[in-house]
């Protein structure tokens, strides 16, 4: 699937957002910040495939 720079951009910043609530989880494991944590990169998943999937519903050079 080609996908444009906008695609790859978004993607990239939930990923990183992803990867710090991540790393902070596991981090402090057993913290009630870590499961928060947890719970956020969770939430941000499914953020960012709606955002994935409504960007390749209407963008004209990804759909």
């Amino acid at each position: 699937m080609k996908t444009c720079q906008r695609f790859a951009a978004l993607r990239s910043e939930y990923e990183r957002e992803i990867g710090y609530l991540s790393a902070h989880s596991e981090r402090h494991a057993g913290k009630p910040s870590a499961k928060a944590s947890a719970t956020y990169a969770a939430s941000a998943k499914a953020r960012m495939a709606r955002a994935l999937t409504t960007h390749v519903g209407r963008c004209p050079e990804c759909g």
